[in-house]
């Protein structure tokens, strides 16, 4: 049994409390990711590169940080709130043990599975990816999780699949940001079918070594380091396949300002400031921590550009 699977079978006692995870932030700064094996085209195993260290010379961004300073609206709007109150989605994952996730729409084989199904269908990969916010800050967080690709394999998807929609927690009762009409309910954001098949797109079930912190979107997060982070989706309960581009959340709620696609393009400015640099937030400068280039598909070209080949991407932003 994984380490994963036996947290998640105790998932209500495996959450540290927020002082005893600052503690452990500087031992876990230390722990690197292990190269990831990936299925390539042809089948056969292929090393996806395991992105350990940021080019520009950032380190990982401690434990205390990375699940500190947050966004998770339905936990609240400050940075700080999904810490404090991360113990009302403690308590809602508890009480829903098993944690379900429903895959339906253009499948071969919809149904809704719970997560120890879910990992016992491919291995999870430890993977070192940058985040970038569309706010212009960012971290370097070292995630666990299961290749969104071959979960989509495993269900099956129709040749009318195009897109695939991310559906978040909804719990008005138990998570107080969901009782604002801010935005609307459930949180939904959504890929490109090749986007989600591509090596690179994570499921997260752990950050850090440990089990995934309610604050970051536990017990099932998306993970796509070449977009903005409001592209991924946290407490995932519902992934769908669908024909056309799903509405999701903040192209809706700002479509001027948080398009669909949501790649990192430092040529891209947001309509009230530059993307073109962004603040690391890596412990060793705090929340004042230097101004650096912003890098286009936050430095993973290589990999990504080629899904975007004849688009304009200032007009799919």
């Amino acid at each position: 049994m994984s380490s994963t699977r036996r947290e998640f079978l105790k998932y209500g006692a495996q959450f540290i409390g927020t002082a005893a995870a600052f503690g452990g932030g500087l031992t876990l700064l230390t722990r690197r990711a292990a190269p990831a094996q990936e299925l390539s085209a042809s089948g056969l195993a292929a090393e996806v590169p395991p992105h350990q260290t940021d080019e520009l010379g950032g380190l990982v961004t401690p434990f205390a940080l990375a699940t500190s300073y947050n966004n998770f609206y339905e936990l609240g709007w400050g940075k700080g709130d999904p810490a404090r109150q991360a113990e009302l989605l403690r308590r809602y994952i508890a009480a829903q043990e098993p944690w379900t996730v429903t895959f339906g729409g253009e499948v071969e084989r919809p149904g809704t599975y719970d997560l120890a199904a879910l990992l016992g269908w491919t291995d999870e990969q430890e993977r070192t990816y940058r985040l970038r916010c569309v706010e212009a800050w960012s971290m370097v967080l070292p995630w666990r999780g299961l290749p969104l690709g071959e979960l989509l394999r495993r269900v099956g998807y129709t040749s009318q699949a195009r897109y695939v929609q991310f559906t978040s927690v909804f719990a008005p009762d138990a998570l107080p940001g969901q009782r604002s009409s801010t935005l609307d309910w459930p949180y939904v954001e959504g890929l490109r079918l090749d986007e989600a098949l591509h090596p690179l797109t994570l499921l997260a079930t752990g950050l850090h070594g440990e089990a995934l912190p309610a604050q970051n979107g536990a017990p099932l997060r998306l993970v796509v380091p070449w977009k903005y982070g409001f592209k991924s989706a946290k407490s995932v309960t519902h992934i769908t396949l669908t024909r056309e581009q799903p509405a999701t959340t903040w192209s809706v709620a700002a479509p001027r300002e948080y398009g669909f696609y949501a790649n990192v393009n430092p040529q891209v400015d947001h309509p009230r400031w530059s993307q073109a640099s962004e603040r690391r937030l890596d412990g060793t400068g705090g929340l004042l921590a230097e101004r650096r280039e912003t890098l286009m598909f936050n430095g993973y070209a290589d990999e990504v550009s080629g899904l975007y080949t004849g688009q304009d991407l200032r007009r799919d932003f």
